[in-house]
């Protein structure tokens, strides 16, 4: 049953004395188009949207979009992964911004950080080969996937936002339509082309189907009619960026901490704090400092910049929620996704600017690679100054480090911490995920002591 007419009936059921088996035949030859655009759309009974699931997938996108896909709290999903999948083969997307002069200048500097990527790999899977042994009791298959897997951990800092991936994700109808909306009012004409494959795709009929015997329906025809770019998003967000330019300025404070933790206790401090994190560069413990010191005037300024686009159909933007613990992270785009799929806390970005520079993994330096992973790398930040944004952000390296806010409450930080600190993980954000840990110990003792992370110098390069 398409996932339109699965939720008519399961909303049905609630509402009515019979099984769910009569009310499923009452919804086959009844049309739920019309339930839908009563209740879920006039009356704005939401949840209805939450009892209907659609499998997607997403061929050929670029990693910057598969990030921009993923970013739903209520998601599910896989994307195709960097660890075990040579990406060196796939080629790139061009930004469809681009000049053609640019997208020569662009297309010029990706065919080169692939050409060191590809280097990158071969000389790591060498050089861990003689560090590592195989040992008797390890089959000669099994040792090749593990080493080429940690040798792709060391090359993959020269993939960048522009190398094409796979997502398959399975979401509600309703966290479909906030992904639409959300895609629609991105600044990258690729997410704007995205959100409107999908509302195609819902009024379609599916690309394959369970039972061919079955007649073909589209799968959420009504959800497709009404999906339109979230403008108070867009809006909100560029009121934002101009009422930081015009009176934060930028900030230049170096950080101390790669992982720095606040437990906030002025709510509507951090609240502006984290308006005000993803419009500027600011860290979030400047921020919060500084909210914490200015007038109630100029704190209710911010929110009332942040909501005067708002309508009633609109919830209040993600920064309004509250977690108890904030993580303010500065690490390379690489770890950063694999962060990202942790749903159960609240995530912002800054914006993609290659300021802070770029990490250079160990066995780049061990592997005799250094000056061939430098150049590339700095090529490819001299580009990204130079190319117009936002498609500049396509060519920024996994390797880049740049600023995250992760935003939740102590079960996740544990889980956190205890799942990415494995020594199965990538180095890069196991250390993160340790330096999380820390963080927690320093400022909550009683606490800290419970996350059970492992520490990053201790290693099994041949576990996966």
């Amino acid at each position: 049953m398409p996932p339109e007419k699965s939720a008519y009936a399961l909303a049905r059921y609630s509402r009515s004395a019979d099984s769910i088996t009569e009310s499923l035949a009452w919804v086959r030859t009844h049309d739920s188009s019309k339930f839908l655009e009563s209740f879920y759309f006039q009356y704005g009974h939401a949840s209805i949207a939450d009892l209907g699931h659609i499998v997607m997938c997403f061929e050929g996108i670029s990693e910057l979009a598969a990030a921009e896909v993923e970013d739903e709290q209520l998601w599910d999903g896989q994307a195709k992964s960097s660890r075990y999948q040579d990406f060196g083969k796939s080629g790139f997307i061009t930004p469809p911004e681009f000049t053609p002069a640019d997208a020569a200048t662009y297309e010029a500097a990706g065919n080169a950080l692939l050409a060191a990527y590809r280097e990158v790999h071969d000389a790591s899977f060498e050089y861990l080969c003689a560090q590592l042994p195989r040992p008797e009791e390890m089959k000669p298959d099994a040792y090749q996937r593990n080493i080429a897997a940690r040798a792709f951990d060391v090359a993959r800092y020269l993939l960048f936002w522009g190398v094409p991936t796979n997502v398959g994700q399975v979401t509600s109808i309703r966290t479909l339509e906030k992904q639409i909306q959300r895609l629609k009012a991105s600044p990258y004409a690729e997410m704007r082309a995205i959100g409107d494959e999908i509302a195609a795709a819902c009024a379609s009929e599916p690309g394959c189907k369970w039972d061919l015997d079955l007649p073909a329906e589209p799968l959420a025809p009504t959800l497709a009619k009404y999906c339109t770019a979230d403008e108070h998003l867009r809006e909100s967000r560029d009121d934002l960026r101009v009422w930081a330019s015009q009176n934060l300025g930028s900030f230049s404070e170096p950080s101390e901490e790669a992982v720095d933790l606040l437990k906030p206790t002025d709510t509507v401090a951090d609240i502006v704090a984290t308006l005000l994190y993803p419009v500027s560069n600011w860290s979030f413990r400047a921020l919060y400092d500084w909210a914490t010191g200015v007038s109630a005037a100029v704190r209710a300024e911010v929110i009332d910049t942040a909501v005067r686009s708002r309508t009633r159909r609109d919830d209040l933007l993600r920064e309004f929620r509250g977690n108890l613990y904030c993580y303010d992270m500065v690490m390379d785009v690489g770890a950063y996704r694999d962060f990202h799929r942790h749903r159960r806390c609240q995530q912002y970005r800054q914006a993609y600017a290659g300021n802070l520079g770029y990490d250079v993994p160990e066995v780049v330096n061990a592997s005799g690679m250094e000056a061939t992973y430098s150049t590339a790398m700095d090529n490819a930040f001299k580009t990204v100054r130079a190319l117009p944004a936002p498609g500049s952000d396509y060519l920024l390296p996994f390797g880049a480090r740049s600023r995250f806010l992760f935003k939740m409450d102590f079960a996740e930080a544990e889980y956190i911490a205890r799942i990415r600190s494995g020594v199965k993980g990538h180095f890069s954000y196991r250390k993160v995920a340790w330096e999380m840990k820390c963080a927690m110990e320093r400022l909550e003792p009683e606490l800290g002591r419970l996350l059970q992370a492992t520490p990053p110098w201790i290693e099994d390069p041949l576990k996966r």
